[in-house]
């Protein structure tokens, strides 16, 4: 059987959160939380379940859930968006990326790729005989690199991903970064895949800058969004996509054959913890204490921040006081030694680029964050 993904193995994540657990280290690699999520939002979907919602979801997603997400996204973004025709429930985030790509990838189509990158996009892109185009980012912040995006652009360009607040980096696009965008694609038949999970994590007064706020923007674009980065439930892969009618129809066509529906009891939990705006607007400040806390028991520790995280929870390092291994030898050597397990950077990249640097994940209990530097302050400068 020739394979669809030939150069593709068990992804960094998994890797790392596997040596993690064999050498009982702190896992500062995946993004998830080590805390609980909401009490009420548990309340909210065992009530579901007694008030019998068990059974197949309409494949859209409930109507409840799918109109409170079109209230948010008018509030937090002034945007007029259908309930009805333009927001899609999804089985998580990524999956909406993959079918929003099936939607409109044809064979030999060229889709622009800003790296480092989140991992599935390019194998997204392969699995559907496009062809990944990848523009790396501009260090040391990882902003998009204008020019060569635009030289990048040919008559076999069907899409760019983009990704705000970024990860691996942090990076959260300014007003001028959507203008960019939106002035390098109008009068072209490109469409947008914007990532952006983590909408609700952004830091120092920063502003979200969503494709949504863009009415000529969102007119070719799929918008994806996640509930499990949002409300700290990634184990319950629920996320939306929100596309303008003639998009969203084309997304709905590939999804009624994947998943068909979603969870129907966590929908109904997620619509009425919608309806308290708190539930989600003060989820900024919650992630700044934590980033803050990070910097603070992290400064003393021989790792540089070049730039600090504006957005995501993730802090980028330079570990070129301690070592010059490549990278994933690195997180390697400190989970095996240290007991705290990171990402290698070199992983978002297709090409393996090395810059001898590492993602560390600060969605974790402050007594975690403590711990780890603690762990990793017994690391000897070289």
């Amino acid at each position: 059987m020739q394979s669809k993904l030939p150069n593709t193995s068990t992804n960094i994540f998994s890797f790392m959160t596997g040596l993690a657990n064999e050498h009982q280290a702190i896992n500062l690699a995946q993004g998830f939380p080590d805390f609980d999520i909401s009490p009420r939002l548990i309340e909210l979907v065992n009530e579901a379940m007694f008030k019998g919602f068990n059974q197949y979801a309409p494949m859209p997603g409930l109507p409840m859930l799918r109109n409170e997400i079109a209230k948010k996204a008018n509030k937090l973004y002034d945007c007029s968006i259908s309930a009805e025709t333009e927001i899609t429930i999804t089985p998580g985030a990524t999956y909406a990326i993959y079918t929003a790509l099936t939607s409109i990838l044809q064979p030999l189509d060229e889709v622009i790729v800003l790296e480092p990158c989140y991992d599935s996009y390019i194998p997204n892109i392969i699995c559907n005989n496009a062809v990944p185009i990848c523009i790396p980012l501009l260090l040391p912040n990882f902003r998009p690199d204008w020019q060569r995006i635009k030289d990048a652009i040919t008559s076999k360009t069907k899409a760019i991903i983009i990704n705000s607040p970024h990860n691996p980096s942090g990076y959260a696009w300014t007003h001028d970064d959507i203008l960019q965008l939106e002035a390098i694609t109008t009068n072209t038949n490109i469409t947008i895949v914007s990532d952006e999970v983590y909408e609700h994590i952004t830091f120092d007064e920063v502003q979200h800058e969503s494709v949504l706020k863009y009415p000529n923007l969102f007119a070719r674009s799929f918008v994806v969004f996640s509930f499990g980065k949002t409300f700290h439930a990634t184990g319950w892969k629920i996320g939306y996509c929100i596309a303008p009618p003639h998009l969203s129809h084309e997304f709905r066509k590939i999804h009624q054959y994947l998943s068909f529906s979603v969870n129907a009891p966590m929908q109904y939990g997620l619509a009425k913890f919608l309806e308290d705006e708190n539930n989600y607007l003060q989820i900024s400040a919650f992630y700044e204490k934590k980033r803050n806390l990070f910097l603070q028991h992290f400064e003393s520790l021989p790792f540089t921040m070049k730039e600090i995280t504006k957005g995501s929870y993730f802090q980028l390092a330079s570990y070129e006081k301690m070592s010059d291994l490549p990278d994933k030898d690195f997180a390697v050597w400190i989970t095996k030694n240290y007991g705290v397990a990171v990402i290698p950077i070199s992983a978002f990249y297709q090409n393996g680029k090395d810059d001898k640097l590492v993602r560390l994940c600060f969605c974790k209990k402050d007594e975690t964050i403590i711990e780890a530097a603690k762990r990793l302050s017994a690391i000897p400068i070289s």
